[in-house]
């Protein structure tokens, strides 16, 4: 699994310029867009490595996260990274070009169909049960403590998510619509993320652990470790999982759509790990938030809900092969959720029930974003001020960064957003 499925016909390319590349070195790491990079990005990327051998890259759209950076590559001598991979296996975008105008396809009524007939939330069955080979997979999964997992799995196929994870409309240069969405393994990628940190300290795989900080070393396995083995097998089930959660998603958004033709299609994740070659030698490449760009190799990169998406392909050069054919995989976060959206608290009511309270204030005025996505005529349905636009990086900054490394083939304009709302706690940061 490259990380990428795509096919359709040629395409209009939109060259990057190489002068607005800002690229540093840093012993074995190759850093894009300095200047937009926080320095406990840099600090942590630095911590993953394990050896001389070892060779990283920070994208620009880089941010901290749980001991590792979001935005961050390593290529490995002999060592998987949990950490680098993250809670969220697998979790990736696919992006389809329908042969229907978007102006005419009724936006506002398909987004309301949209939120009701498809899953949003941490936790949340899905509404509309449906079935997928990949289950009697986990059903007899190799590695046996997944068994465990499948009517986890079940319940959840074919569900959204919370954070940023989003169900999109958009339309293209040439006004055609698309569908696009972003999402990863679900509470099966979750569980089995966990239960190998607890095996990582002596413990059981169902024994109840904490993640631990979010400056805690990464967590590597030895890829000649019983562990290691084990590991990768279980993560390859949730990649798994996690193509078929969103191919079910964008199905059903094209049965909401009246099942018009589709013309292009790119399938693409950003937290998983490769067996690939590089430089002459074979490394095991984790990538945690991290776009696959090999040359030819296309990928759908979201950016926030009133900018602007990119279908990217991948472009052969010596810098490329620096960045591992590594890109960003969206616009990148500059403001916390907790600093964007305020401190929130549940309360349980006498009757049983649960309210959301207000502890302070964030610094999005959310009610404004609201205005402004009505005024740009983009449906908006759920979401909440910790993804308002101005939490995250320009996506054409963290694009330019990166330069002649990539080729822009499709810029979409966003006409719908479904996000979970606020009601939806999210404690993960990646």
């Amino acid at each position: 699994m490259k990380g990428e499925e795509v096919k359709g016909e040629e395409v209009k390319v939109e060259e990057m310029k190489g002068e607005e590349m800002k690229v540093e070195k840093i012993g074995n790491i190759t850093i894009f867009g300095r200047d937009l990079i926080d320095e406990n990005s840099i600090r942590q990327i630095k911590n993953c490595i394990s050896s001389e051998k070892d060779i990283a890259v920070l994208n620009a759209d880089a941010h901290y996260g749980y001991g590792h950076p979001i935005g961050g590559a390593v290529a490995y001598h002999n060592m998987i990274s949990l950490s680098g991979v993250g809670f969220d296996i697998a979790c990736g975008n696919y992006a389809v070009r329908t042969d229907i105008p978007a102006r005419s396809a009724g936006i506002a009524k398909v987004m309301d169909e949209i939120v009701r007939r498809i899953s949003f939330g941490i936790g949340r069955p899905n509404n509309e049960p449906v079935d997928h080979p990949v289950l009697e997979k986990i059903n007899r999964a190799e590695f046996t403590p997944q068994r465990q997992l499948a009517g986890l799995a079940k319940e959840q196929l074919g569900t959204v998510g919370s954070g940023n994870h989003f169900v999109d409309l958009f339309e293209d240069d040439d006004g055609f619509l698309w569908v696009g969405v972003h999402f990863g393994s679900r509470g099966f990628g979750h569980r089995t993320t966990m239960g190998f940190i607890a095996m990582s300290r002596g413990n059981s795989f169902n024994e109840k652990v904490r993640e631990g900080s979010m400056d805690a070393p990464p967590i590597l396995f030895d890829q000649d470790s019983e562990i290691a083995r084990s590991y990768i097998e279980a993560m390859n089930l949730a990649g798994e999982y996690a193509y078929a959660g969103r191919e079910l998603v964008v199905k059903k958004v094209l049965e909401i759509l009246g099942n018009p033709g589709v013309t292009f299609e790119v399938h693409n994740n950003h937290n998983f790990a490769w067996k690939e070659e590089h430089f002459g030698e074979q490394y095991w490449v984790v990538r945690k938030g991290c776009t696959p760009a090999f040359p030819g190799q296309r990928g759908f990169i979201g950016s926030t809900m009133s900018d602007d998406s990119v279908i990217i392909e991948g472009v052969d050069s010596e810098l490329s092969r620096q960045a591992l054919y590594t890109t960003v995989h969206g616009a990148g976060r500059v403001m916390s959720r907790t600093k964007s959206a305020g401190k929130r608290r549940w309360i349980k009511n006498r009757d049983g029930t649960r309210r959301l309270s207000i502890v302070s204030k964030g610094l999005v005025d959310f009610d404004e974003v609201k205005k402004k996505m009505k005024r740009n005529k983009i449906e908006l349905r759920g979401a909440d001020a910790d993804e308002a636009p101005e939490c995250y990086k320009k996506l054409d900054e963290v694009l330019k960064a990166h330069g002649e490394t990539i080729k822009i083939l499709f810029r979409l304009h966003p006409v719908g957003v479904a996000m979970a709302g606020p009601e939806i706690q999210d404690p993960y940061k990646d």
